[in-house]
């Protein structure tokens, strides 16, 4: 016989279905919020960088590769054609103006020297010679001058007595007249002479400057060579430091080849190159910025190399300091040309997120997530980047490179 169950049994089977049902409704609920935990992306803090958007100045500017270099560099080259003989001083020596550097063997040269003096010597014995002869030319005119001034003196007696004869009755007319012919004969024999003694005088004139043009040219080549065999003891103009020598003991080398190069390096200078896209972005005296290492030193361009060499522009740039104990030559630096000055904008420090762009998205940081938000940009450096829109002073943006994660709205930061 079936017994009725009693209402405390019943009441107890009820609440046990009821804390069943809960408790597996609770589990589920714990599965599912760990599975959107575990799906939900992240990223480790130590992996990434931060930077805070602040107020400050942003320089725009474009980057180029210098190299530092002596302000001043003699390049000192040989004055003769001849070869080596030996060294005085060695590279990275310091030296002094008209301290010898290097020898040249000059045997060469003082023949060659030699034979310039026996030539000028034989002009001054042919310029000797040629006085002579031409004193001589016109002094032989000048006796037939003399000569033909007397015969025509009487000539001029001879007609005047012919005139007289005439005149009382003891001569002809023919006799006049021929006495007057030979008189015109004689005086245009004169002036003949007169006008050889001239052009005598003319002609010795010109050879004589000929003559001197010939010695005045030998003496510039005696005296031009003369002062090169002086300097075949190749000797420094300026104090410095011998940065190179040509050392080939024996080598041939010919008029103006390097021998030697004496730097300052008390003072420096940047020469620096970039791409030709920027070449008329380019201005003397425009700022420049030159970062060796964590120190930047300022100065200004002061030429720009009018050709391009292999899609690149040469430029040099002054410095402020440019006596930095930091500089030392052939330092390889970045050189920053300054080409507009922000004051008081809101930047943040350049980085890999950065990909030049007007607008781009970034990832901004709070409350341990980084969300992803479009932010506008606007002229940037090596250090930092203007903020001109979508972002406040004070808000943090993960500067890393975030390309892996454009499509994914929001991360959590662990």
């Amino acid at each position: 016989m079936d017994r009725a169950i009693p209402t405390t049994t019943q009441n107890r089977r009820q609440r046990r279905r009821w804390l069943l049902g809960a408790g597996l409704l609770l589990a589920l609920g714990v599965a599912l919020l760990a599975f959107r935990t575990v799906l939900q992306p992240s990223l480790e803090r130590n992996a990434i960088l931060l930077a805070r958007a602040e107020t400050g100045d942003v320089e725009a500017s474009l980057t180029a590769a210098g190299v530092v270099i002596p302000a001043r560099e003699a390049v000192i080259t040989s004055p003769i054609a001849s070869t080596i003989r030996r060294t005085l001083v060695a590279v990275g020596s310091r030296v002094q103006p008209g301290q010898p550097i290097l020898e040249l063997d000059r045997d060469l040269t003082e023949s060659a020297l030699a034979k310039l003096q026996d030539e000028q010597q034989q002009n001054r014995n042919r310029g000797s010679q040629l006085q002579l002869t031409l004193e001589k030319a016109l002094s032989d005119l000048q006796a037939q001058q003399r000569v033909q001034q007397v015969r025509v003196n009487s000539l001029q007696s001879a007609l005047r007595d012919e005139q007289y004869l005439l005149k009382v009755g003891g001569g002809t007319a023919e006799s006049v007249r021929q006495a007057e012919l030979n008189l015109k004969v004689a005086q245009l024999e004169q002036q003949r002479l007169s006008e050889q003694i001239a052009n005598q005088r003319a002609a010795n004139a010109a050879d004589r400057r000929e003559l001197g043009f010939t010695v005045q040219m030998q003496q510039r080549s005696i005296t031009e060579l003369a002062g090169k065999l002086a300097q075949a003891n190749i000797s420094s103009q300026q104090p410095g430091v011998l940065t190179w020598l040509n050392d080939g003991l024996g080598t041939t080398v010919q008029a103006g080849d390097p021998l030697a190069r004496v730097a300052d390096l008390t003072h420096f200078r940047v020469r620096a190159t970039i791409s030709d896209t920027y070449a008329d972005a380019l201005h003397p005296n425009d700022p420049v910025i030159v970062r060796i290492n964590d120190l930047d030193l300022r100065g200004t361009i002061s030429t720009v190399s009018p050709t391009v060499d292999k899609g690149t522009v040469t430029f040099y740039a002054t410095l402020a300091r440019d006596h930095h104990p930091a500089l030392r030559p052939n330092l390889r630096t970045d050189v920053f040309v300054v080409t507009n000055s922000l004051r008081g904008v809101i930047r943040v420090k350049n980085g890999p997120f950065y990909q030049g762009g007007k607008e781009q998205p970034v990832f901004v940081v709070k409350d341990g997530r980084a969300t992803r938000r479009t932010v506008q940009f606007g002229a940037s450096n090596f250090d930092y980047v203007q903020v001109t829109g979508g972002l406040r002073p004070g808000e943090q943006i993960v500067v890393s490179d975030m390309k892996d994660h454009l499509d994914t709205p929001e991360l959590t930061i662990q």
